[in-house]
């Protein structure tokens, strides 16, 4: 049986602004973590970019929760829910199909291109979030305003994005039309994952748990299509001996998504999915910094275009900010609460003890949840695995600005550091 006993009581407001810099923590590492992607330019097939990724995501998923909590807190929690392991696996299987969607977008109409189409995404997660767990519901119309004038920029700046790809880029229209279906396939899919997230947040579990079992979704899936696609499991493996060279870059993409997921798993339990995922798509920035200044995707373009490209990302970063900066007020809190207890007594849930798991105390304080040495067995294969990785990678024929990579790395990490402290002093990752 858990007890909870709250170490600290958090305001709304301190959540509020603890759940904005997660999501900006997101964008940063998020948008980081498609970098590697860029090797799909190379001729690379994009399920096995993918499945790359996916790898590298499945290694970090497993290490990070277990160095962070410990197994013992995460095996407990996902006891304490086990219906919500259902839909952790299909929210990852969610995500391997829009990861690979992205993939396809980044080849067709370019890094910087297909971040902001993809982000659209917002726009599904907040749909969701007012329709099923009642964010928005119970607030005041300037909030109501900021939230939609908000959505309708970034429309306008995708809109705008779009066309800068169709009339000023140098792919066919063939493949400029495929590159933006896909990127904005990824969009619904990745908007329609958040449905798991908040309902496994409104229900107490903590992030660290969910992915952990989110991660067998993704890397099934995944190994499904690429299966697929190479015509069965042996010739896949073949392929992906074909790219052991690369594959060092692409478990470090996978890697930094799985920083840049968590922090945006935090962003939507303490400020809901509605506010939290379009602030975490300031990844949209990072994108277009990584793609323009790294990788130097925006050499080709006029004028023109370039100025289409960086008004549609400023316009769609106004519009997330609009909708983040619109913090609930006690009347739409109230509303979170119901659809926090319609899943407590649908699943037979302790009220109090899921409301202080929400506000982000403890869940557990049981001596029983130590620490086992097999924690620091998990943790030495995954940094084992990076560097066996790492002495066999190759150099990838892709022009990069090396002080500029530096430069964006640098600043990912300081958000990292500063964020996660902010998370451990707060709530202890909870």
């Amino acid at each position: 049986m858990n007890t909870n006993t709250p170490a600290q009581a958090h305001s709304p407001r301190s959540l509020h602004q603890l759940g904005v810099m997660c999501g900006l923590a997101a964008g940063a590492w998020l948008g980081a973590a498609e970098a590697p992607t860029k090797l799909v330019t190379m001729g690379f097939s994009p399920f096995i970019i993918s499945l790359g990724m996916v790898a590298g995501v499945f290694v970090a998923r497993w290490t990070v929760p277990v160095a962070l909590k410990g197994t013992g807190f995460v095996l407990m929690d996902l006891k304490e829910k086990p219906h919500l392991m259902i839909w952790a696996i299909l929210a990852g299987m969610l995500w391997a199909v829009a990861n690979t969607l992205t993939v396809f977008a980044i080849r067709d109409v370019g890094l910087s291109i297909a971040f902001p189409l993809w982000n659209t995404n917002s726009l599904v997660g907040l749909f969701w979030g007012w329709l099923l767990f009642n964010e928005l519901r119970g607030s005041a119309t300037k909030d109501w305003m900021k939230v939609l004038g908000g959505a309708a920029a970034i429309v306008v700046g995708a809109c705008l994005l779009a066309w800068a790809t169709q009339h000023h880029t140098g792919a066919g229209p063939s493949n400029a039309t495929l590159g933006i279906l896909a990127a904005l396939g990824a969009g619904v899919m990745w908007g329609t994952m958040y449905i798991p997230y908040r309902k496994a947040y409104i229900s107490g579990m903590n992030p660290l748990s969910f992915v952990t079992v989110f991660t067998f979704g993704e890397l099934g899936t995944t190994i499904a299509l690429g299966s697929a696609f190479h015509g069965g499991l042996a010739n896949l493996w073949t392929e992906l001996g074909k790219v052991q060279g690369a594959l060092f870059w692409l478990f470090l993409g996978g890697f930094c998504w799985v920083l840049g997921d968590l922090f945006q798993q935090y962003a939507a339990k303490y400020i809901g999915i509605g506010r939290g995922i379009p602030l975490s798509n300031t990844n949209q920035l990072w994108g277009l910094a990584w793609g323009a200044l790294v990788f130097g995707e925006l050499a080709a373009l006029g004028m023109d275009g370039r100025m289409l490209v960086i008004g549609g990302s400023l316009i769609m970063i106004a519009g997330a900010v609009s909708i983040s900066l619109a913090e609930a007020p006690p009347s739409e809190q109230l509303s979170w609460k119901r659809a926090m207890d319609r899943e407590c007594t649908r699943y037979n849930m302790n009220s109090e003890t899921v409301a202080a798991a929400v506000r982000g105390e403890e869940a557990f304080t049981d001596a029983g949840l130590k620490r086992h040495w097999w924690e620091a067995v998990i943790v030495a294969a995954a940094i084992g695995v990076f560097i066996w990785l790492g002495l066999r990678a190759t150099p990838q024929q892709i022009a990069v600005s090396t002080p500029w990579m530096m430069i964006l790395s640098l600043a990912s990490l300081v958000f990292l550091f500063v964020c996660g402290w902010v998370l451990w002093k707060k709530t202890k990752f909870s």
